[in-house]
């Protein structure tokens, strides 16, 4: 059992390092060689459509508005998001993808269709229910672990 603990470890980490990277490489095309990893994760937590306000961003990446502000800020100057204030409320910012920053987030959303299909691609029917169900159980730790780390 300890081999098989030992083997699980070693594929987690080396996964958790190996998709950081590969993502970070993913992106990096001439069109988009001034975003960063945390600048597209942005990006993707805007998503298409209307605009979304800036504490529903924050929330959705458990960051303060602070610091996102602080990548905001870096994405309007580089042209891929825009801000406006509410008419109803001024003190409330929605923000939303500039053509740009569409084009971003839909080669980015490519990248991560790629690398599901290539997972789904390699299981048979029976074994999609294992999957999830692993899937599940690292979504879970993660969630918990960082609820931990909030208290």
């Amino acid at each position: 059992m300890e081999d098989v603990y030992r083997t699980i470890n070693n594929v987690l980490v080396s996964l958790i390092n190996e998709i950081w990277e590969l993502e970070e490489k993913a992106i990096i095309t001439d069109e988009f060689r001034d975003l960063t990893n945390n600048d597209m994760h942005v990006i993707e937590a805007i998503g298409t459509g209307d605009g979304r306000n800036m504490s529903s961003i924050a929330r959705k990446l458990n960051i303060t508005v602070g610091s996102l502000t602080t990548a905001m800020n870096g994405l309007v100057n580089k042209k891929y998001v825009e801000r406006s204030r509410s008419e109803e409320d001024r003190r409330v910012v929605y923000v939303k993808l500039t053509p740009k920053g569409t084009r971003a987030y839909k080669h980015h959303e490519d990248y991560h269709r790629q690398m599901t299909q290539a997972v789904m691609d390699k299981l048979d029917e029976k074994e999609m229910p294992v999957l999830l169900k692993t899937l599940d159980a690292l979504s879970e730790f993660f969630t918990g672990y960082s609820r931990q780390k909030e208290s």
